[in-house]
């Protein structure tokens, strides 16, 4: 039986090394969110392990769900695979991080956990559940050099994404520019960098909190979004 895009790409994650050492850290190709249009992936870095979960290639997708009409299995599906893989992969390797007193453990949100999307409430009550499970963590931390963050990625150019607007344009008889445009302009005008973030930019924050540099930063929500959450803070 063919294997689904999804169970492929889960495959080729199973595969890799596991990362024994902080200073053999790579920095791994980081795949943000897919949003509003395909459903939502989360990659979720550890120390010594390196985690992919997706919804997309499921049945039910984020777009535009009516929150009348969002059945419980949704809801149930959403936190099974955003906030309690996250806490299973936690409980498994933070004992081996505490005992060799050095860890970085972050979960990768969305600036959808602060600003919920009236058309996938569920999929933002995920993302805000990951905040609180993160900030937990850190204090059930406290007075060790195990840190644990949350990246907080807003619109980014992910390869899901960059397909969608350009299929997106192709039907509209309009250039990526155009509906990125018009996308920022109409769903994310508080955007300041005003067009989608890029993989790399992403990364940069992932691959900062997961170094010996960020010794201090933990228990934080970090803000990669392009300036799109209206807040100083």
């Amino acid at each position: 039986m063919d294997k689904t895009p999804l169970e492929e790409r889960l495959e080729r994650f199973r595969n890799l090394a596991l990362i024994s050492h902080p200073g053999l850290w790579p920095a791994w190709p980081f795949l943000p969110l897919v949003r509003r249009s395909r459903g939502a992936e989360e990659l979720g870095l550890l120390y010594d392990a390196f985690h992919h979960a997706g919804l997309t290639g499921l049945s039910a997708t984020v777009l535009h769900c009516n929150f009348f009409e969002i059945p419980d299995e949704d809801w149930m599906r959403f936190f099974e695979v955003n906030v309690l893989s996250g806490i299973r992969l936690s409980r498994h390797y933070v004992r081996g991080m505490r005992a060799r007193n050095w860890g970085r453990i972050v979960f990768v949100s969305s600036e959808s956990g602060l600003q919920i999307p009236t058309e996938m409430i569920h999929y933002g009550v995920t993302k805000t559940a990951q905040l609180a499970v993160a900030r937990g963590l850190a204090e059930t931390l406290a007075g060790t050099n195990v840190t644990v963050n949350s990246v907080l990625p807003g619109p980014t150019s992910s390869e899901g994404v960059s397909t969608f607007v350009a299929d997106l344009g192709a039907s509209q008889g309009k250039s990526t520019t155009e509906i990125e445009q018009e996308f920022f302009r109409s769903a994310r005008p508080s955007s300041v960098i005003q067009r989608f973030a890029t993989p790399a930019e992403v990364a940069a924050m992932i691959v900062y909190v997961c170094s010996a540099a960020a010794s201090a930063t933990t228990g934080a929500a970090l803000r990669v979004d392009g300036g799109v959450v209206r807040a100083i803070v």
